[in-house]
């Protein structure tokens, strides 16, 4: 059997990270749709607003059945009309099984897949710590890309037909990654200012020194707010300015939402005072609440891929580096997550780093934010909210998702080569 579905007989996958957490969910809410039965009887399910259509349409069947079912002469014979839903239980619990199965499968031939990444890193320039400063060649406008501390920064040279970066070093750009690495006893008591003021600033000596003048400063996701940061603090380096999905506003879209993220870091301080950092899983943990159908829904649909596909594969490698997560130093989580989410600093504009104010209405030089319309991890209120701080900052709203934007189907032609274009103008 697992040779027939082109399973690998090594050691499984470890994720998805937490397994049990996705486990729990996904089962937890299949097992739960039982208990909607009663409400579906009475016409008190309360349902989202996306689905409201569909409630409608299903609450007007079952009415109709109903009156058919109760009309004179419906059921000719000694015995009373039955209910038109006495099935459903039945019909819902196979519906379930069902579900269950294919996410289960889902999950197993992803941990089973006999995928390995099939791109050898780039070389390292410069290193300090953990972290290393990754050349990607090409000649051209040089540009230094900074991703999320929490996610490893290959997302942007993922495969061999998934790396913007190599796509970029071939079309006139010089492209650079800073990869964070992950936290050793250097970095664990690390604040954001250690980050930005120190290891980031280095880096970017390094670069400007290298290539001999000034370079363009982008950041993904977080890293955005750690490169415009960084870009304020040595203008005189950075010619131009990129923010790909990168949040600011915390509280634009959901702000009770966000400080929920927040609350869940007081039950980790005993955590992150032990170990000086917050673990990968318990990192993982607030990624997946943002969405706690999000496994159950892709798996699901890796269930029924041609584990052969090349899209297969890009599944399986999109899975990997998610899952190759990034500890956070204990003070960068209580910044990231207590200050940012809970308390809106960058927002708020009371986001300091070496105890100056990070100020994107001070940004004079070129600037690019890129929202992606589609964004389920950072709101685009969220991002809309430096565009329109920046002064004449340039803002794009691909229809593509956070992750998407530099790895789907459609990203090059929505970002890729846009970018570029912007990158050769203005950098």
């Amino acid at each position: 059997m697992r040779e027939r579905l082109g399973m690998a007989n090594g050691p499984l996958r470890q994720g998805p990270r937490p397994l049990g957490l996705h486990l729990g969910m996904g089962l937890t809410i299949l097992l739960s749709s039982a208990a909607g039965l009663p409400l579906l009887n009475n016409n008190s399910l309360p349902w989202h607003p996306s689905l409201r259509p569909q409630a409608t349409e299903l609450a007007a069947l079952i009415a109709r059945l109903r009156e058919k079912s109760q009309a004179p002469g419906a059921a000719p014979g000694p015995n009373p009309p039955s209910d038109p839903l006495a099935e459903l239980p039945a019909a819902l619990d196979r519906e379930i099984r069902r579900r269950i199965d294919r996410f289960m499968t889902g999950l197993e031939r992803y941990r089973r897949h006999p995928y390995q990444r099939d791109i050898d890193g780039a070389p390292a320039i410069w290193q300090e710590g953990a972290t290393r400063l990754l050349d990607f060649g090409g000649q051209g406008r040089p540009v230094l890309f900074v991703p999320s501390l929490v996610n490893r920064g290959y997302i942007l040279d993922l495969s061999h037909r998934k790396s913007l970066l190599r796509w970029l070093a071939g079309q006139g750009i010089r492209p650079f990654l800073l990869e964070w690495g992950q936290p050793g006893a250097i970095e664990r008591p690390f604040t954001l200012t250690d980050i930005i003021a120190g290891r980031l600033g280095r880096a970017l000596d390094h670069v400007v020194g290298l290539v001999g003048g000034p370079v363009v400063l982008a950041g993904y996701c977080m890293g955005g707010l750690l490169a415009l940061a960084a870009a304020l603090r040595r203008p005189d380096q950075v010619s131009a300015y990129v923010a790909l999905a990168t949040p600011w506003d915390f509280h634009a879209d959901d702000a009770a939402g966000a400080r929920r993220v927040a609350a869940l870091l007081p039950p980790f301080e005993p955590t992150l005072h032990l170990l000086g950092e917050l673990p990968v899983d318990a990192v993982q943990l607030f990624f997946a609440t943002l969405d706690p159908l999000l496994a159950l829904k892709k798996f699901s649909r890796f269930a029924e891929m041609d584990l052969a596909s090349d899209a297969a594969d890009d599944f399986v490698a999109l899975e990997d580096w998610l899952n190759d997560g990034v500890t956070l130093p204990a003070s960068v989580a209580r910044e990231c997550l207590g200050d940012w989410y809970g308390a809106n600093t960058p927002g708020r504009g009371e986001w300091q780093v070496a105890g100056a104010p990070v100020r994107p209405d001070t940004w004079r030089k070129p600037a690019l934010v890129v929202v992606p319309a589609r964004d389920r991890i950072v709101p685009p209120a969220s991002a809309n909210a430096l565009a329109r701080l920046i002064p004449g900052a340039t803002a794009w709203h691909p229809p593509l998702g956070h992750i998407g934007m530099v790895v789907s189907g459609g990203a090059k032609e929505k970002l890729w080569q846009p970018l570029r274009d912007w990158l050769l103008a203005h950098g």
